[in-house]
């Protein structure tokens, strides 16, 4: 089974990279935000979770990881699976590497897209103005999501790193070069 974390800053084209992933290997597309932005927004979840992240902070943990339990068990035949935005906290990797554990497979790869700050905030403000995502367009809250992914998240590649999974990926360049070098490295495991 293929499971992938693919990491990287809000803006470094995670989602657009993942559903090029999911084409390519036959793999689940689980982003944690389209699973929030998706919760009913009157349910105590969707309420909970939108009161974090309309702020662009992270979700709690305990709320995250069962969320993410549930999207994956959806899915019992999958030929693996891409998760992205998750895990965010080195507490949601080890929940994660135990829940895969259950069931008898692991981790595969840490895809982490670098991009530079400067490259991200054009990014996000260009996503607003496509998307009308409110959260990309105002730049306090870019400026709070990028500062919380690189006091909080950014952390988490150390954890796979320790366990040589991490591999960096130059987020710079067209779509087609970024799917490249992510293929690249898929294929070379």
């Amino acid at each position: 089974m293929l499971n992938i974390v693919l990491f990287g800053p809000p803006g470094a084209g995670k989602g657009t990279q993942s559903e090029r992933l999911k084409e390519n290997y036959g793999l689940v597309h689980i982003s944690t935000g389209d699973v929030f932005r998706a919760l009913d927004p009157e349910s105590e979840l969707g309420k909970l979770a939108k009161s974090y992240s309309d702020k662009g902070n992270l979700v709690p943990d305990e709320v995250t990881i069962e969320i993410l339990e549930a999207e994956v068990s959806k899915h019992p035949n999958a030929k693996g699976v891409i998760y992205d935005g998750f895990p965010r906290t080195t507490a949601q990797a080890e929940a994660l590497d135990k829940f895969l554990s259950a069931k008898g497979t692991s981790v595969s790869m840490m895809l982490s897209l670098v991009v530079p700050e400067e490259e991200l905030k054009s990014r996000l403000i260009a996503r607003a103005e496509v998307s009308g995502r409110k959260d990309d367009a105002d730049p306090e809250i870019i400026q709070n999501r990028i500062n919380t992914y690189n006091n909080s998240t950014a952390p988490v590649a150390d954890f796979y790193k320790a366990q040589g999974k991490l591999h960096e990926i130059d987020g710079v360049g067209s779509i087609d070069t970024i799917t490249q070098r992510l293929f690249d490295v898929i294929d070379a495991q």
